[in-house]
C-alpha cells in the first residue's frame, strides 16, 4: 500500500493495481484524481469536497466510483450509480482494498454552530482517515492519518486521541490553516518534544510518498 500526499486534508492511496482518493477538497491539486477507481468522501466541507471538482472528475473517468456520507451525495444529485452512501457501520470493497465506515458527526467547532455529518475510512484495517473528527475506531490502526489543525481542535486533544488509538505511526495532514512555525510547534509537541504519544509523529509534503507496507 502506497500513500501519496496531496494538499491539505487529501491523500492517494495505491495498491495491486487499485487507486482510491480521499477528500480531495479546494486545497487539493487537480492530479490527485487523475486515474482514480474510487473517490472516499468524509463531509462536506469545501476543504475536504468540492462539487465542481468531484463532477469533472467523473465526467473524465466515467468509471470512477463515490462512497460518502448522505450529505455529500445530496450535492451530487444525477450522477447515479456512481456515488454509493455510507455510514458508520458499513463496509465495502473497491479493488481488493476493504474499506470501513466510523463515526457520525463533525467535531464541535461552536455550540452555536450547526455540525454536519462525518464519517472516517478504515483501509484495509491498516490506515484510518478521520475526516474532521477524532473518532476512535473499534479496530487497531497501523497508520492514523492526524488532523493537525481547524477550528475545532488544539494540540493537547491531538495528543491525547494518538494515545487512545495507539497507531504504530502518525501522518499529519489538514494543515493548509498552519505557517511553517505554526506546524512545527505542532510537529514538536507531538513528536519527541512532547509528553508522548506511544507512536512516531510524520509529516508529509504535498507530493510526497510512502510505503505503508515497510512500517
Amino acid at each position: 500500500m502506497r500513500l501519496t500526499k496531496f494538499g491539505h486534508a487529501c491523500v492517494r492511496i495505491e495498491q495491486n493495481g487499485s487507486t482510491l482518493v480521499i477528500d480531495p477538497g479546494l486545497f487539493t491539486e487537480p492530479e490527485a484524481v487523475e486515474g482514480a477507481d474510487a473517490l472516499l468522501i468524509t463531509h462536506e466541507h469545501f476543504d475536504h469536497f468540492t462539487e465542481d471538482q468531484v463532477r469533472a472528475a467523473l465526467a473524465a473517468n466515467p468509471g470512477l466510483r463515490i462512497w460518502t456520507n448522505r450529505a455529500v451525495a445530496e450535492q451530487l444529485a444525477g450522477l447515479g450509480a456512481a456515488v454509493h452512501v455510507v455510514g458508520a457501520g458499513d463496509a465495502f470493497e473497491v479493488g481488493g482494498i476493504d474499506v470501513s465506515v466510523h463515526g457520525e458527526w463533525h467535531a464541535v467547532i461552536h455550540p452555536d454552530i450547526p455540525r454536519v455529518g462525518n464519517i472516517g475510512f478504515l483501509l484495509d484495517g491498516r490506515l484510518f482517515h478521520p475526516g474532521d473528527a477524532l473518532t476512535v475506531p473499534e479496530h487497531p490502526v497501523q497508520t492514523l492519518l492526524l488532523p493537525m489543525a481547524g477550528p475545532w481542535n488544539k494540540v493537547g486533544e491531538l495528543i491525547d486521541y494518538v494515545r487512545e488509538v495507539k497507531p504504530a505511526q502518525v501522518l499529519g495532514i489538514h494543515e493548509a490553516v498552519l505557517s511553517d512555525i505554526g506546524r512545527g510547534i505542532g510537529e514538536r509537541l507531538l513528536g519527541e518534544g512532547g509528553p508522548g504519544t506511544g507512536a512516531p509523529y510524520r509529516y508529509l509534503a504535498s507530493g510526497s510518498s510512502l510505503d505503508l507496507d515497510a512500517v
